[in-house]
């Protein structure tokens, strides 16, 4: 069974064993929108990345 992710992890960098955290920079395949993914601890936060018109950055 072959399972294709829809999401690749573009840039990573931190540690979730530490207390600042785990960041990560995540694109969406078929759309191509990047999202910032913070990670610490028992919580998470995901965001789309947005240039200086408010519009979601598109990485393709």
């Amino acid at each position: 069974m072959n399972k294709e992710t829809r999401f690749e992890v573009i840039y990573k960098d931190g540690s979730e064993m530490k207390n600042e955290g785990l960041r990560q920079i995540l694109v969406d395949k078929q759309t191509g929108v990047s999202y910032l993914l913070w990670k610490a601890g028992y919580g998470a936060g995901i965001t789309p990345l947005l240039d200086a018109d408010g519009k979601p950055i598109i990485t393709k």
